[in-house]
């Protein structure tokens, strides 16, 4: 009988996940409670399946080729999924009045401290937080916070903010590189969001924006806004910051703006709201909006 889906064995496919993200048979071998020569013996497998080279063995470890890599981005983000909608069905959702989806940044930057705010009001009302940076409606939620395009999708949402975005950076980085202008701006280190994704307005569309040539300067590339606002704190590089979502960090002075010139957001942050969300769930919906 022909296979629904055309993969290779999931066995070896764990073994991979699991010896890439260690780089490393030996520790992928401790973690899966099989022996190295068991996790080799699946690696070869699957080299031999696919029929190319999937990691570069070295004398202290692994590390995935250029292919590995592309296999194990996509299968990471395969176990993000599935492991999510576990959780989500282990979750006592009885216990809970109102579930809410939203990314990594937007859960530490701006929900976080807005449900404290909340459950000072209500403080009977229970919400949970499903954080995932994988684009998506699947699994059980109330509430997604979402940013881009609201679209036609069926889906009842509201308007939370629609922010600036800046270049970002700390006091010292300005100072170190005598940044004055947005031409000083487009010859420095820039931090660049890598997960095309999500929308994000990249450096290239923010110079271009503001009619400028796109910068020439050396590139830090991620795939997380939050690892992208900690690199550049660190004096990486510049950043660009959506105003309204990384308020909290320009008003504690570790990062503030390089230049004065900055461009609208092209999408807004808002909510969408499922078909049968609870009455909670729209009370916190309601209330998100007004305080926004």
């Amino acid at each position: 009988m022909r296979r629904p889906y055309d993969l290779p064995s999931l066995t070896a496919l764990a073994c991979f996940e699991a010896a890439a993200r260690k780089a490393s048979f030996k520790d992928a071998a401790r973690e899966m409670n099989v022996t190295p020569a068991a996790i080799s013996h699946q690696i070869k497998a699957l080299e031999t399946d696919l029929g190319c080279s999937l990691f570069v063995r070295r004398s202290r470890g692994v590390e995935p080729t250029e292919k590995g890599a592309f296999l194990f981005l996509s299968i990471r983000r395969g176990f993000e999924a599935m492991s999510e909608t576990v959780a989500q069905i282990r979750d006592r959702r009885d216990t809970v009045d109102v579930t809410i989806r939203t990314t990594t940044a937007v859960s530490s930057l701006w929900l976080t401290p807005k449900i404290s705010a909340f459950w000072k009001i209500y403080p009977a009302v229970t919400v949970s937080q499903i954080i995932s940076d994988i684009p998506g409606t699947s699994g059980p939620y109330d509430i997604i916070i979402h940013y881009g395009d609201p679209g036609e999708n069926g889906l009842e949402h509201r308007i939370l903010f629609q922010d600036r975005i800046v270049a970002l950076g700390t006091p010292e980085f300005a100072a170190q590189h005598r940044i004055a202008s947005v031409a000083d701006l487009a010859k420095v280190p820039l931090i660049h969001m890598s997960n095309e994704e999500n929308g994000w307005t990249t450096w290239t569309d923010w110079f271009q924006a503001l009619g400028c040539a796109a910068p020439k300067g050396r590139g830090f590339y991620v795939n997380n806004y939050m690892i992208a606002l900690q690199a550049a704190q660190d004096d990486v590089g510049a950043v660009l910051g959506w105003d309204g979502l990384v308020k909290s960090v320009m008003e504690a002075g570790r990062l503030v703006p390089l230049v004065p010139q900055s461009v609208p957001s092209p999408a807004p942050f808002h909510l969408k709201i499922h078909a049968k969300a609870t009455g909670q769930a729209r009370l916190f919906a309601d209330w998100l909006v007004k305080t926004a």
